[in-house]
């Protein structure tokens, strides 16, 4: 049989993974000067843990783990001769991969919560699963790197995510990225005002797939959950606004003059633009975008989503927003929380289409040792000994074979430097010291091997 991976998941090269370690080594440096703490959590969770939390299509998307053993007898046999294959399903499997990083982190704060001191900033960077149909940027197997403060209203945190994003696409040299920010109040507000309270979660859904089937398709499914043509015609001026943050801002404040919560949200959303706007940013835009909803639905404040520079086609690279009621879930009440989370595949995927991962990045042997045989093979390790202690990557090729093959080994992976200590070399008290780049071959005495490598190296 063919030897093939799952769709939606991928090997990856020793090229690939440095540069992905590059990439986490920058968002792990800015996390930490931003104060983030690390945790890691299991790969897979309690399924009730995860289910609920995500709304319907997102549960849809949760891999589940299959029970084993004598929990298979736990099945629920009268929900499959009902047909009522989810309960069936669910009877079948008592945990599952986890969907994000949040939930198991609202999991973690709770079970931990006398261990931690409040306000709590973590970060963590691990896989996640989704059962989603694989497509470019889109994978079933894929990194997050998250970060997030509990137990703080303050929207100075809001301020400083937006900082977070700009300091980490600063460091990677990835300019012309869009931060758009929007409230959940907000929209919470226009559903109020167009007098459809009862179905928050069916328009923010909706207004999520704006950007994949186009306003009249978000129009289409609207009608279908009930929304009448008076409600559609009051909301056609916010899917369609163009103009500055100030301009939406008062559309917004003139729409929802009657709604509270609206704005709450509006005043929200100001505090953070005025005061990103004052800091600066170097690398990235923020604009209020009415139409951002983040389809989870644990947001319940100010969200946020990343869009890579113009020209390269990608979806979101990052995203995330303020929830205030995660914890309740799991039991613990009144603990606010906000987070952003960065969408490292795709950051990935972004680099490499704009050339942007430094040469440096690639961390290859830098001097390989012929083989000439078990008569110069005790000198040569001593000498590999010594260089490694330096941090000079170095490698003995372990079989004496052709020289010609030895040296197509170094050429294939990109060594720059080849010593030759033959017998005759090694009678001498000398070593060839040849340059793969230039072809070049030096005459080297083996006391003074040492420090001509290094010499090299720094040249």
């Amino acid at each position: 049989m063919k030897p093939a991976i799952p769709k939606g998941t991928r090997d990856f090269s020793p090229n690939e993974v440095a540069k992905r370690n590059y990439l986490k080594a920058t968002l792990q440096e800015a996390f930490e000067n931003f104060g983030f703490q690390p945790i890691e959590t299991p790969s897979f969770e309690k399924s009730s843990t995860l289910l609920g939390k995500y709304g319907e299509e997102g549960d849809r998307l949760i891999f589940k783990l299959l029970n084993s053993g004598e929990k298979l007898k736990k099945a629920d046999l009268e929900a499959l001769k009902a047909n009522q294959l989810g309960r069936f399903s669910n009877s079948l499997s008592e945990k599952a991969l986890r969907y994000d990083l949040t939930v198991p982190f609202a999991r973690y704060v709770v079970q931990h919560q006398n261990d931690i001191s409040f306000p709590f900033k973590r970060y963590q960077i691990q896989p996640v699963w989704r059962a989603d149909r694989p497509q470019h940027g889109r994978f079933q197997e894929f990194y997050q790197c998250d970060a997030d403060i509990v137990g703080s209203t303050s929207l100075w945190q809001e301020v400083e995510l937006c900082q977070l994003y700009d300091t980490v696409f600063s460091a990677l040299g990835l300019t012309g990225c869009s931060l758009k920010i929007n409230n959940r109040k907000i929209l919470a507000g226009i559903v109020e005002v167009l007098g459809v309270e009862d179905q928050f979660i069916d328009f923010t859904v909706g207004l999520d797939k704006l950007d994949k089937i186009g306003k009249e398709g978000v129009y289409s499914e609207l009608s279908s959950k009930g929304f009448s043509q008076n409600a559609l015609d009051q909301l056609d001026p916010l899917l369609d606004f163009t103009g500055s943050n100030d301009e939406l801002l008062q559309l917004l404040s003139a729409l929802l003059t009657s709604s509270e919560i609206g704005k709450k949200g509006i005043e929200e959303v100001q505090f953070v633009l005025t005061q990103v706007n004052q800091l600066g940013l170097n690398a990235t835009t923020l604009d209020l975008d009415i139409t951002l909803a983040r389809g989870l639905n644990y947001y319940t404040g100010c969200i946020f989503e990343v869009s890579a520079p113009a020209g390269v086609k990608m979806g979101s690279i990052g995203g995330g927003g303020r929830y205030d009621d995660l914890t309740a879930g799991f039991g613990l009440k009144n603990v606010s929380g906000v987070g952003v989370s960065f969408g490292f595949d795709r950051i990935y995927l972004v680099l490499e289409t704009l050339d942007l991962f430094p040469p440096s990045v690639i961390r290859s042997t830098q001097v390989m040792f012929a083989n000439f045989g078990a008569e110069t093979a005790g000198l040569i390790q001593s000498f590999v000994r010594q260089l490694r202690i330096k941090k000079i990557r170095t490698e003995f090729y372990p079989d004496g074979v052709k020289m010609k093959k030895q040296m197509s080994y170094a050429n294939q992976k990109d060594i720059p430097f080849v010593v030759l200590i033959g017998s005759e070399e090694k009678a001498q008290g000398q070593a060839l010291l040849k340059n793969m780049e230039s072809g070049e071959q030096t005459s080297i005495s083996l006391e003074n091997l040492i420090s001509a490598l290094e010499n090299q190296l720094k040249a």
